[in-house]
């Protein structure tokens, strides 16, 4: 009987085969890293919670938990063993829960805010009190609030600046203060990529701040609390900038440093000091660890128990949250202050004390706690640091490089000062992202500087500090302070130093969020894995920073009020519109412009005509001509000669409103076309808009102060002025023309 043909092979044979060669070669990679699966938990969790502030509208939130869940759910049907599916499920259902934690946190702290600026006078219960003695302000929150004439949309609680010589120094939280002040609404983003305060005070309950008038009526004055009691006691011993660096190690309040002093320490990548987080609840837990150690062992009975390591221990666990208490609980102090209490546990436990699921931990706790900290830069900082710190030396390769070996006292301290400066170079790549995202500059020195200030300020300042506390007690702590306050100058002579080199600081202009989040990706891949695919991760980091460097920088930045601008000038430096625009508004618009310095003046510049009420900027960029009109004055200008003036011109700035006979040929922004699209960035080259608000968003923060909406009529002409700003849309735009 003749054998029958085998049969052909089918044409999904070769598919099958190489879903099932990938899906047995994820397992297996699944399989090695098994031990840091859990690492990625905090990391889905923070990517939802940061979904839902990069989303604009409310059915992407929706669409985003749904599809999150919906391949939670799909992995979990389909789990036949194995780790992908379960992985897969974590992933899914941490994202779904991160982004709907954020929108509950969000509509949990929703407050009134007011909606335009007011001058009210109002009584209310003192809540906070921040000192900013370099300033000569002190800082008040105010809660409880009674209303001599309410406004129509009366906050709960504000924020308000009074000068120093207005507020009794016995002013202490629960009084009553009764005053007149200038209220704003909390402010957006002045240009895009600008700090959102709008943001910040929402999640505070903050509805309004401004500056408050003399005289200011207090009463119920008691006496301050614990953190400023010693805030005072410190500024007091030590004047000056010394006086608010020892504050800010102890209390976390820093509104006692000079501002130049400040600077100097930000260009020389030295910040980080001064914000109370690991380094400084580490050096704490030890000094307490340390003498508790001491001064037990000299009872031989305990010393005998072997109990004393667990009494430290506790000692230590008691210090770091006193500390966190002490310094009013800041979020890189939180988790510093878990992660301090796991690495005391561990060693009580007999475990390995600092490993990645520390970090990891601590991030679940504010995560879960305060899920809007994911987009601040305290926290990605915070968490970007020690994360790089721990993953660094958990390479096989580092730690055998660091093992501890009887070798000569000469190569002990090279080897120690060489894992010290790879540390810190390690740290500076790791939040140079952040740097630049948040704050526009990169620094080039600041691993070498921290060499020094680093250990200076971990065995010098903060004993020095505690022991002239201490001393204080008995009224000896007079030379102690004066150690502390060498040491201080010391650091600022550093910090002063590093930053006065040339090229200490590079501005960068606004980073692409997208160009951010691929390096934020790469970074903690490159962390969190340990088998060969992590270094994938420099692959996105290097796409991301080439991402960074592609867009030019913005040729005209124009505020959100339409009374501040500043145009690109043929040097590359930047004129500002108004000769007294002020130092906030400089700053801003220089770092987001991308220059190291302070702005020109447009008056001054030769490519500028400017009088009184107008000015009038051209320059040919990319081989056309551009022309930007701005008022600067509020007076009236003749309407036949501002609207050829506008038709002149390729943009159109005003803060008020501009008749409608003065069009510019691209883009007429006036008060009621900012006030739909905020600050503006434009670039030449490529005809770019950048907006602050964007279209449909509603997040609660931007539609707090929102108009409730009005006949069709006011929306047909809302409209319209929503409309001029969409270059892409030239029926009501106007077509950019050749020049």
């Amino acid at each position: 009987m003749a054998r029958s043909a085998a049969p052909a092979p089918s044409k999904a044979s070769l598919p099958h085969q190489i879903a099932s060669w990938a899906g047995n070669a994820l397992e297996r990679w699944l399989e090695a890293e098994r031990d840091q699966l859990f690492l990625w938990l905090p990391v889905a969790l923070g990517t939802g919670a940061a979904a839902w502030f990069v989303l604009p509208e409310r059915r992407e939130w929706v669409a985003l938990i749904l599809i999150a869940l919906g391949l939670a759910t799909a992995a979990a049907v389909r789990w036949r063993g194995g780790r992908a599916a379960p992985f897969v499920a974590m992933l899914g259902l941490a994202v779904a829960a991160g982004t709907g934690l954020a929108w509950m946190r969000a509509t949990r702290v929703a407050a009134p805010t007011l909606d335009r600026p007011a001058v009210v006078r109002l009584a209310g219960e003192v809540e906070k009190i921040e000192p900013l003695p370099a300033r000569g302000l002190v800082r008040v929150t105010l809660g409880t609030l009674r209303w001599e004439r309410p406004p129509r949309r009366a906050p709960l609680r504000v924020r308000v600046s009074l000068p120093q010589r207005a507020v009794p120094t016995t002013l202490a939280a629960g009084a009553a203060m009764t005053l007149r002040a200038r209220l704003m609404p909390p402010a957006p983003p002045t240009v895009p990529g600008a700090y959102d305060a709008a943001r910040a005070a929402w999640f505070d309950g903050v509805g309004a701040s401004g500056r408050g008038f003399e005289p200011v009526t207090v009463r119920g004055v008691g006496a301050p609390g614990v953190r400023d009691r010693l805030t005072a006691h410190i500024t007091t011993a030590l004047a000056g900038s010394a006086g608010g660096i020892a504050a800010a190690l102890v209390t976390g309040d820093m509104g006692a440093i000079d501002d130049a002093d400040s600077l100097a320490m930000r260009r020389a990548g030295l910040a980080h000091l001064l914000s109370v987080s690991g380094l400084h609840i580490t050096a704490t837990v030890g000094i307490v660890m340390a003498a508790m150690l001491r001064l037990l062992a000299l009872s031989r009975r305990l010393a005998l128990t072997g109990l004393l390591p667990l009494v430290a221990a506790g000692a230590g666990a008691g210090a770091a949250i006193g500390y966190t208490w002490l310094t009013g609980s800041q979020v890189p102090t939180i988790r510093s202050c878990v992660a301090a209490l796991m690495v005391l546990a561990a060693l009580a436990l007999g475990r390995e004390a600092l490993t990645l699921r520390l970090v990891a931990m601590g991030a679940l706790v504010v995560l879960v706690a305060w899920p809007e900290a994911v987009v601040g830069p305290s926290f990605q900082l915070s968490f970007a640091a020690v994360a790089s710190i721990v993953a660094l030396h958990d390479h096989p390769r580092v730690r055998a490089a660091l093992l501890a070996r009887d070798e000569p006292w000469t190569r002990k301290w090279l080897r120690e000062a060489v894992s010290l400066l790879v540390t810190g170079a390690v740290v500076e790549l790791a939040l140079m992202p952040i740097a630049v995202f948040y704050f526009h500059q990169a620094g080039a020195y600041g691993a070498i500087a921290n060499i020094v200030a680093i250990p200076l300020t971990t065995f010098a300042i903060m004993p020095a500090v505690a022991v002239a506390l201490l001393l204080d007690a008995v009224g000896w702590g007079a030379p102690a302070w004066w150690v502390a306050g060498r040491a201080i100058a010391l650091l600022l002579w550093i910090a002063h130093g590093v930053a006065a080199l040339p090229g200490a600081v590079r501005a960068i202009p606004a980073m692409p969020l997208g160009a951010f989040a691929t390096m934020v990706a790469g970074g903690v891949w490159l962390a969190l894995w340990r088998t060969r695919a992590r270094y994938l991760g420099l692959a996105l980091l290097a796409i991301g920073a080439a991402w960074t460097l592609v867009p030019s920088a913005p040729d005209l930045l124009i505020t959100g009020d339409g009374r501040h601008l500043a145009v690109r000038q043929a040097d590359g430096g930047l004129a500002l519109l108004r000769d007294r625009a002020g130092g906030y508004v400089r700053d801003v618009l220089a770092q987001n412009g991308g220059i190291d310095g302070v702005p020109g003046l447009l008056s001054d510049s030769p490519e500028a005509r400017c009088n009184r009420d107008l000015c009038w900027w051209q320059r040919r960029v990319d081989g056309r001509w551009r022309r930007v009109l701005g008022t600067r004055s509020g007076y009236t200008v003749p309407v036949e000669r501002l609207a050829t003036l506008c038709t002149s011109a390729d943009v159109v700035v005003s803060e008020r409103r501009l008749p409608r006979r003065c069009r510019a040929r691209w883009l007429t922004l006036d008060r009621d076309a900012l006030a739909h699209s905020g600050g503006i960035a434009i670039t030449f080259k490529d005809e770019r808009v950048v907006r602050v608000r964007r279209e449909g968003d509603e997040h609660p923060w931007v539609t707090a102060g929102e108009e409730p909406r009005r006949s069709p009529a006011h929306g047909r002409a809302e409209h319209y002025e929503r409309c001029r700003l969409r270059s892409w849309a030239p029926a009501c735009a106007g077509a950019w023309r050749d020049r």
